[in-house]
């Protein structure tokens, strides 16, 4: 199995870039996963939610690109329906290049009314916007010169996208997807596939399942690389500190349960095996579950992004999935 990191680092406004759930510290917590053998990084993208999360995601990976050497760089996602998607593809393409060929990334079509009201974009608009800008986004990187676009949201005349990206024909493309019909669209039309991190075990085995008949049906060859599935991780020494971590787990799915996508969030902690949440050997069983179900790509979801909780997990559960490979079908 590959293990990755998902999320991204917070800020209290007015703390600094010192403060501990701020840029340094996150920076300073990828770096070491780096070290410790995590292969990738995806970053969210979130706006005007007094929460801290990260706004400008492309900005900080390429920050950490700099900064690091073989570690995947990751977005998750960038919400196509309010950007130029012109500009996306020429940041994402610098990105790439910056980074040696190591951006993953990651779109969506967004999913919280605040944001898009924030940006004074109809929901309802989402779909279609989301759909244009991937086009114009495809086209920029695959069109072998100047091109031109004539769409009912955007419109171009005889343009270049510079630079062009160092992965051909373009850096992978992840779509976030939960619903029966996103998840075939997504095999369909050749993304890889971004699972969320409330669905329960067998729910994500699921939709893996799903995911992998469509490839089939569109002749696509199927890769286990192709999909990740994100994981809260909540790993305890002993019984002592299990309750603390139910605590934090409940109060994070009070935060986002209204987000989960196929179903509600589990109403309690007893129904709820979706986190990685318990010792290293239950840990490991989770895993183990996931992993007989086609899931061989984890990110893991820290809540408290701790590098301490970086090196339990790489000491006492990575060594147990490190001699398994990619699975192609």
């Amino acid at each position: 199995m590959r293990f990755g990191l998902f999320g991204g680092a917070r800020t209290k406004r007015g703390a600094g870039p010192d403060d501990s759930h701020g840029y340094a510290g996150f920076i300073d917590y990828v770096i070491e996963a780096e070290k410790l053998g995590y292969d990738s990084v995806f970053l969210v993208e979130h706006h005007f939610t007094g929460q801290g999360q990260i706004s400008a995601s492309m900005t900080l990976l390429a920050y950490l690109a700099a900064k690091t050497r073989t570690i995947r760089l990751g977005t998750a996602v960038v919400v196509l329906p309010w950007h130029n998607p012109v500009l996306v593809a020429e940041q994402a393409a610098t990105l790439d290049v910056l980074s040696g060929g190591r951006l993953e990334l990651g779109v969506g079509k967004g999913y919280r009314a605040g944001e898009f009201a924030g940006f004074c974009v109809p929901m309802e608009e989402a779909g279609e916007r989301f759909d244009e800008a991937i086009e114009v986004i495809r086209k920029a990187w695959t069109s072998p010169g100047r091109f031109s676009h004539h769409g009912k949201r955007w419109t171009y005349d005889d343009i270049v996208v510079e630079p062009e990206p160092l992965q051909r024909p373009h850096p992978p493309l992840w779509m976030a997807a939960g619903s029966p019909d996103s998840i075939r669209r997504a095999a369909r039309e050749g993304y890889n596939l971004l699972l969320d991190q409330l669905g329960s075990v067998a729910i994500t085995i699921d939709r893996v399942a799903l995911f992998r008949e469509e490839c089939r049906r569109a002749g696509r060859a199927f890769d286990s690389s192709m999909v990740a599935a994100a994981r809260a991780l909540q790993m305890i020494r002993d019984e002592s500190e299990r309750e603390a971590a139910i605590a934090t787990r409940r109060r994070v799915v009070g935060v986002i349960g209204d987000l989960a996508r196929g179903g509600e969030a589990p109403r309690d902690a007893a129904e709820d095996d979706a986190p990685l949440l318990g010792t290293a050997a239950e840990i490991r069983a989770r895993l183990e579950r996931l992993r007989a179900g086609g899931i061989e790509r984890v990110l893991l979801v820290d809540p408290n992004a701790s590098i301490e909780g970086l090196r339990a997990f790489a000491h006492d559960v990575m060594p147990a999935f490190a001699d398994t490979s990619a699975a192609a079908d």
